[in-house]
């Protein structure tokens, strides 16, 4: 449970929650939520978070950095959700990601300019679907000493600002090699890559959809070997799923307590609104909701923690944390009423935020169905 941490990670949890009150909340006064901080202001978060211990959490030791487990990792990003600042995107150094097992040249020119922060990676998976998709998946042939990549991926995230793409392909066999998938590395200036459209999902992300028109990849820019793409893909698959429920349950957490707060204070009718038993009754659901989805949160966290297979956990922890999260969002807005669907009202970011959470990471649904096949198929979990 939350409240049985060791005392580390609850000076871990007092540390954050005092960051985010004299640090973040003062400083993103004035600035625009739903926009990217100004330089200055990015700097100064990324220099108070060293100072704290914070920013090389994300990070590999052997890249100077801290590498927090999964329990720290989930007391913190559930603070700092908490907090609900739009700073908060800024605090923790970015992630290896599926580069984290890169070496030699790959490591040098990608892995490590990503670690201090001078280089950008988006990873380019999703296929799209609907009228006009193509009728097979990106795929790549050998020519000589290099890959030559076709096809099209949609839904790439931060992909209209990175410096390259980490693109799944289907590899063909042929008499030079093996077929399967692989990740490739692919620049983004490289000839025969372009974007397509560039979008935003309603939180505020921003996406494009990439096109590759023959381009020409060396084949020494595979992540690992060919036939290794989808475990590759998916390798940290489990830590960015309770990633996403860690900040579901921060969110959480931040809205019944702005929910109490109104709910306490004196009504223009009379008296307090909760005074009134429906209120009570719904006010009630978002609090027990709360409590049930922290409980799964940190019940996974010391799973991942032991290094147990906890791929059915932490499928359903993200699946009933980020469902929770938008159960309980939406019940904030109908007791706090019109009010609350203004836009720029913290409750109306919210609500775009957390319907997004149900589909990033892996949509609730095909987890469902994840989680069954791990059970029915390979008994597998302990759910």
């Amino acid at each position: 449970m939350p409240e049985s941490l060791p005392p580390d990670l609850v000076a871990l949890r007092d540390r954050m929650r005092a960051f985010v009150e004299a640090d973040l909340l003062p400083l993103e006064a004035g600035l625009e939520p739903d926009a990217p901080a100004p330089s200055d202001i990015r700097q100064r978060v990324r220099a108070r978070s060293k100072e704290l211990g914070l920013f090389g959490m994300t990070q590999p030791r052997s890249a100077g950095g801290s590498e927090a487990g999964p329990l720290a990792m989930v007391v913190a990003r559930e603070t700092l959700a908490a907090g609900n600042s739009s700073l908060a995107r800024y605090v923790f150094g970015p992630g290896p990601g599926m580069l984290a097992r890169a070496d030699g040249d790959l490591r040098t020119r990608y892995l490590e300019p990503v670690l201090r922060g001078e280089a950008q990676g988006a990873f380019a998976f999703t296929e799209p679907s609907g009228p006009g998709a193509p009728d097979r998946a990106t795929w790549a042939k050998r020519d000589g000493e290099a890959f030559v990549v076709t096809g099209r991926k949609s839904f790439v995230s931060g992909g209209a600002t990175a410096d390259f793409y980490q693109v799944l392909v289907n590899v063909e066999e042929d008499a030079s090699g093996p077929g399967g998938t692989a990740v490739l590395l692919v620049d983004s200036g490289t000839p025969g890559v372009t974007i397509d459209r560039a979008f935003e999902s309603i939180e505020g992300g921003g996406h494009v959809e990439l096109r590759f028109d023959g381009a020409r990849v060396p084949q020494s820019n595979v992540l690992g070997k060919v036939g290794e793409g989808m475990p590759r893909a998916m390798g940290n698959i489990n830590e960015e799923r309770v990633e996403s429920a860690a900040s579901a349950c921060g969110i959480a957490l931040w809205t019944v307590d702005y929910v109490t707060r109104h709910i306490t204070q004196g009504h223009r009718a009379g008296g307090r609104l909760g005074d009134r038993e429906g209120v009570r009754l719904r006010y009630s659901d978002l609090r027990i909701e709360t409590y049930a989805a922290r409980a799964m949160l940190y019940r996974t966290a010391r799973l991942l923690e032991t290094s147990d297979d906890a791929m059915n956990e932490a499928a359903a922890t993200k699946v009933f944390c980020t469902e929770v999260v938008g159960r309980v969002v939406d019940g904030a807005v109908q007791l706090v009423g019109g009010q609350a669907l203004i836009v720029g009202h913290p409750l109306e970011r919210l609500y775009r935020r957390v319907r997004s959470m149900r589909v990033a990471a892996g949509a609730s649904d095909v987890l469902r169905l994840g989680v069954a096949r791990g059970i029915i198929e390979f008994n597998a979990g302990r759910l």
